[in-house]
């Protein structure tokens, strides 16, 4: 099994990391998964949270992500984030408009009253939340 693996972390906006990597810690939907050279192939979903990049040297690069997907394989791993920002672009005013778009739909969830939505909608305002908490700006 080789030591690294490629890593490419894209956005609707940019290219963010395109990288070998020993390993990458995804915060994916169903749980936090880490994602190696060799690792068995998988398509999953992202909530927010931080993404690590532990680089061929052992550098740690860290990125807050607000969703997306990931697509892992043996030979590499691709996320593609619905958006992403380097942990250190990351503000006080940042992290306030993350909670505001997921606090309006939590209200248009309850407005449609359908229970299912507002139970997503709810969780993301969570997740959000707690990606202000990891980062240390509530």
């Amino acid at each position: 099994m080789a030591d690294t693996m490629q890593f490419d972390l894209v956005s609707p906006e940019r290219r963010l990391a395109s990288v070998q990597a020993r390993e990458v810690r995804i915060p994916g939907a169903a749980g936090d998964l880490t994602a190696m050279p060799g690792h068995a192939p998988l398509i999953t979903t992202l909530r927010p949270g931080i993404l690590r990049i532990v680089k061929a040297d052992g550098a740690t690069d860290d990125y807050a992500v607000t969703g997306g997907f990931a697509e892992v394989s043996a030979d590499g791993t691709t996320l593609l984030a619905e958006e992403a920002l380097h942990v250190s672009e990351v503000t006080p005013d940042v992290v306030k408009r993350f909670v505001a778009r997921a606090e309006e739909g939590l209200k248009s969830a309850k407005e449609a009253g359908h229970q299912g939505l507002v139970d997503d909608a709810a969780k993301l305002l969570a997740d959000m939340v707690a990606m202000g908490d990891h980062i240390g700006i509530s």
